[in-house]
């Protein structure tokens, strides 16, 4: 009853607060990429996250009348963008369609919602077996109330699903152990299998079934150390045929086909995307691709999300770094689990460490999924919110609320501040309501500080649209600069926001935004755009200077309000300098004279551009005036000294290599 309580509460809490969003960086990507996989058994579109979620997201869509726009022969991840968007809003019944935005995203949202219910109960399940129904209890409150979790639920994105089947797996392989049987072999396959098409890390699984298998095989918790006869043997038969129908179901889900069969959009050769990665994963993966072992769009992913992940800088303690941290997941663990969360951990830690509570296989079984997971991303480059890491959270509850319950069952007097930590926890996760993801506890300062610290989507993913809106109308905002983290794949012209769109990365490469150097505010900058973290140091960020300047207003925590008149020159100067870029990368019609003419017009806005200095010099470099060439990469030189140390490790052996490239 109660348990069935705690899920009643949960699609409550999923379905008021989603009304109140708008859509996040991008879903809009991932639900036109499920729908077409629905409509054509087409996998080209979105190959860099596997088709599940996106599949589910799509179904409650099929029946409606919608209209799709037509291909432009745009590069795939654009494509699907720009799809997406289409799909959402243009048909609503103002472009002549039937259903609006918000209607279509609800029902998304509520479908993919299915994964975090899904796992609400497997965590109830584990831990009624593995310790006691109390301790599934309490896991579930964990689970339910997590702001976290309840971010990313309804979002029509991978990270819930990978969680849930992350934890499904290793839980299934648990019961095999505990009884063999063919049907816990089918069910431990099934969820491999449906992991691997939830997320591409899925693939970790291999390595941490097999270290759970090597602990079996080594465990302690025999009384006589003795295992069975061939007990190995049938434990290793036994994982080949999860193995083998784990990749029967990843067929099943791409329709049992290799072939991508990309129409209309513009998707580089497999091949040629491998070789942009090391050695080693470029061979394995093209061994796989060369006698179809996998589907095609399963290893493009493959090959996206690594190559990606080798260039995305970090933004955390106010600090931007070239490439991911270390320390960046324990910092964002110990900021967004609540008072709560850290200490019922903290009381399991001690009933495990000290012995008063014996539960070693479980322990084992639920500790080292989640340690291994947090250490391959911490050696790993991609730093972009806690959302990465979700996998770690069921396990991590299921541990702490085992813990904590059975050492309440030997000694009462731990009723009461466990009681008093699942109350705190769940106050925190209401006053959070309906916005969660901004959330962090009061030792790192509450959701308004969470900017200072982290960016991306620990705190901004584009959510704040409809909010926005309530905000400029609320201050009779006429005229506005609007610096929108998705644009311009989600625009605030959708939900009528009357700004005037200011350059992002991602604006940079679909279009060019010609502005002035000097703008009236209200300024108005997505979170993720302030500080830069896209652009890699500051030195290059557009809007540095209102980072080192404090915000009028927040709205939603997620976008910063700046009044009055601002100059703006690095911003001003980004649409030359793109076409400087675009015009001295194009090897097919190269117009270096053209390219000058366009890096002098952004130097001559902001003298100080970094960019802007580097194009100069390769322009006058191809035009073969290398000695004019040297000024602008000397002074590009001496704009690296003033990055962050990271970013001078990235930046001077290039500057340095140009430099020695030039005739003396």
């Amino acid at each position: 009853m109660v348990a069935a309580s705690l899920l009643l509460i949960l699609i409550c809490e999923i379905a008021l607060s989603t009304r109140q969003e708008s859509p996040s960086w991008d879903e809009g990507d991932h639900i036109f990429s499920g729908y077409m996989n629905w409509k054509n058994r087409e996998y080209s579109l979105n190959p860099e996250h596997p088709p599940l979620v996106k599949l589910i997201a799509a179904l409650p869509l099929l029946p409606l009348d919608l209209k799709v726009a037509p291909r432009k022969g745009r590069f795939f991840k654009s494509e699907a963008y720009y799809g997406g968007r289409e799909l959402l809003f243009r048909n609503d019944p103002r472009y002549g369609g039937h259903y609006t935005a918000d209607t279509l995203l609800f029902r998304a949202h509520m479908a993919v919602s299915v994964f975090a219910l899904l796992l609400a109960c497997l965590l109830f399940f584990a831990g009624r077996e593995m310790f006691s129904p109390g301790a599934g209890v309490i896991g579930m409150i964990l689970f339910v109330f997590d702001p976290t979790i309840l971010t990313n639920a309804p979002f029509v994105t991978t990270d819930t699903a990978a969680a849930c089947f992350f934890f499904a797996s290793v839980y299934a392989f648990y019961r095999y152990i505990q009884s063999p049987t063919w049907q816990r072999i089918l069910a431990c396959g099934l969820a491999v299998g449906l992991a691997l098409v939830s997320k591409h890390s899925a693939i970790m699984l291999l390595p941490i079934l097999l270290l759970l298998a090597a602990g079996e095989l080594m465990g302690r918790w025999y009384p006589t150390r003795a295992l069975p006869p061939k007990f190995a043997a049938r434990l290793a038969s036994a994982m080949a045929m999860m193995a083998a129908i784990s990749i029967f179901v990843l067929w099943a889900v791409y329709s049992f086909r290799y072939a991508m069969h990309p129409v209309g959009v513009n998707l580089p050769p497999l091949g040629e995307e491998a070789a942009k990665l090391p050695a080693i994963p470029s061979h394995v993966i093209l061994f796989f691709a060369r006698f179809h072992l996998l589907p095609e769009s399963y290893l493009y992913g493959l090959v996206d999300v690594q190559r990606v992940a080798q260039g995305m800088p970090t933004y955390i303690f106010g600090k931007l770094y070239a490439h991911g941290q270390w320390f960046y997941f324990p910092v964002v663990l110990s900021l967004k689990w609540s008072i709560g969360i850290l200490g019922i951990l903290a009381i399991a830690i001690y009933a495990f460490a000290s012995s008063r509570v014996r539960k070693p296989r479980e322990v084992f079984f639920l500790a080292t999924p989640a340690l291994f997971y947090l250490a391959v991303a911490m050696v790993e480059p991609l730093n972009i919110g806690v959302r990465h890491v979700l996998p770690i959270f069921p396990f991590t509850f299921a541990l702490a609320a085992g813990g904590a319950w059975s050492l309440a069952q030997q000694k009462r007097l731990w009723l009461y501040p466990i009681a008093a930590l699942l109350l705190w926890h769940c106050i925190d996760s209401l006053r959070m309501f309906p916005n969660y993801m901004p959330y962090a506890n009061p030792l790192w300062g509450g959701p308004a500080n969470t900017h200072n610290v982290l960016s991306d989507s620990a705190t901004d993913w584009g959510q704040q649209l409809k909010w926005t809106k309530q905000y400029v109308d609320a201050h009779h905002i006429q005229d506005c600069w609007f610096a929108y983290f998705p644009a311009p794949f989600l625009l605030p012209s959708d939900y009528g926001i009357p700004c005037k769109l200011l350059p992002t990365v991602d604006t940079l490469y679909e279009f060019q935004i010609d502005m002035p150097p000097v703008i009236h505010g209200p300024v108005l900058i997505s979170l993720a755009d302030l500080n830069g973290f896209e652009f890699g140091t500051k030195v290059r960020n557009p809007y540095q200077s209102f980072f080192e300047r404090k915000p009028d207003a927040l709205i939603a925590n997620g976008i910063a309000v700046f009044n009055g008149d601002f100059a703006v020159p690095r911003a001003a100067s980004l649409a030359p300098i793109w076409r400087a870029k675009e015009i001295l990368d194009d090897d097919d019609h190269p117009n270096p004279s053209a390219a000058l003419a366009y890096a002098l017009q952004a130097l001559a806005i902001d003298p100080d551009s970094f960019d802007g200095n580097i194009y100069a010099g390769d322009a006058l470099h191809a035009l073969h005036r290398d000695p004019e060439s040297r000024p602008h990469y000397d002074r590009a030189m001496n704009l690296v000294n003033t990055m962050e140390p990271t970013s001078q490790q990235k930046w001077r052996p290039e500057i340095a290599d140009k430099l020695d490239d030039l005739n003396p």
